[in-house]
């Protein structure tokens, strides 16, 4: 072996086993809500080295990387069998998209990949690219993975190269290891993304969460989060979609908006969260933001905070495609605490840490969208009023 592969292989090896074994940190005082941490819990950087290079001196003398990682991102969530895994979107440099089981002991760092990404079967229309895993435990008994399916527009004009149809693929698996596909989802839409399974039955059929779309991008005369049944999911069908949470002019959720992961069932209702996106002199920026539907009603949003929920701060803002937060994954553990994890700028994994007391204090008693200034300075007032009043009383 000649000395330039081993030296680059030996400190190529301790780079990555620093990496995946440096601890993570809370940042200080926060908002009351959640907690940040301090780094990215998965980059590109904790892609296994048997991924990316050859690692054959003979074919590979040089030790270059030979599939080149661009970004991890948009991860689904679960705790299986004591841990805490992310199925990752992984993006290579050729932008085609795969997924990969990444495990970590306590949920916030020494996250580490499987040996292998991810493999199932095609559908009979091939994927250009598939992306963002929606991951969901049903009472049916399977783990369900909802994904986007992309392939281009055959409709395009000629000399169209970014035209594309978006439609919802699911698969299933027991051990999170071996992978049935299933048909593509069915729906009166003619672009689909950001589906997701309700964890329960409801009155006996699947609820799934869609985002009806005219558009590839544009979101067109869609009007928000959707929602609709099906009977089966071995051929999935929603018949007929109904809006759950609409977008609406000038807020966070503007030009469009999506389910993130399924929601969590608490003992005031299913609490959500979503992504938002507003149209800027910079472009689309995408945000978080939660809300509240009735605990027996579903289909019935209850409680709904204003604004955002966690929006792209610092470094977070800076990426591929910046001014983005995604999250389709996160995790209630047995003792209340909610692992929120979170993709920024299309590039890298974050989490943020929780409670179910305090996302519902924070989705219940946080006020409303007032949709207008007049509304948000009679709300500021109202906080400021108590707040005088409560310092009178502690001088008298």
């Amino acid at each position: 072996m000649n000395s330039l592969f081993q030296e680059r292989l030996s400190k190529l090896t301790d780079n990555h086993s620093e990496l995946i074994a440096r601890k993570n940190e809370k940042e200080t005082i926060g908002n009351g809500i959640f907690d940040r941490y301090l780094r990215p819990i998965i980059t590109a950087e904790h892609i296994p080295i048997h991924w990316r290079y050859d690692l054959n001196p003979v074919t590979n003398p040089f030790l270059m990387e030979r599939f080149g990682i661009n970004a991890t991102f948009n991860s689904g969530a679960i705790k299986f069998q004591g841990k805490y895994l992310l199925v990752v979107r992984v993006e290579g440099v050729d932008r085609k998209s795969f997924f990969a089981v990444a495990e970590s002991p306590n949920g916030i760092d020494n996250f580490k990949f499987w040996e292998s990404p991810i493999s199932f079967s095609e559908s009979p229309i091939s994927d250009a690219n598939i992306y963002d895993m929606r991951l969901v435990e049903h009472e049916d008994g399977w783990i369900y993975g909802f994904f986007c399916t992309e392939r281009k527009d055959p409709e395009a004009p000629v000399g169209d190269e970014s035209s594309a149809i978006a439609q919802c693929g699911i698969v299933r698996t027991r051990d999170l290891k071996t992978w049935e596909r299933l048909p593509d989802l069915v729906t009166p839409s003619p672009q689909q993304r950001n589906v997701v399974l309700h964890p329960e039955f409801v009155n006996g059929r699947y609820l799934l969460y869609t985002r009806p779309q005219d558009g590839f991008i544009d979101a067109g005369s869609g009007g928000g989060i959707g929602y609709g049944f099906a009977d089966s999911m071995e051929k999935a069908v929603v018949s007929r979609e109904f809006i759950l949470d609409e977008k609406r002019y000038h807020t966070v959720y503007e030009v469009k908006n999506g389910q993130g992961p399924a929601p969590i069932k608490t003992s005031k209702g299913w609490l959500h969260l979503a992504h938002g996106v507003r149209n800027t002199a910079a472009g689309l920026r995408y945000v978080l933001y939660m809300f509240l539907t009735d605990l027996v009603d579903t289909t019935k949003v209850i409680y709904k905070p204003s604004g955002y929920f966690i929006a792209p701060e610092g470094k977070e803002r800076i990426g591929d495609v910046s001014n983005v937060i995604f999250a389709n994954g996160w995790i209630r553990d047995d003792d209340g605490t909610v692992y929120i994890y979170y993709a920024s700028s299309d590039t890298r994994m974050h989490v943020a840490t929780s409670s179910i007391e305090q996302l519902l204090d924070y989705v219940i008693n946080t006020a409303p969208d007032g949709l207008s200034s007049a509304a948000s300075i009679a709300t500021l007032q109202e906080i400021i009023n108590k707040n005088l009043e409560l310092a009178h009383l502690e001088e008298a």
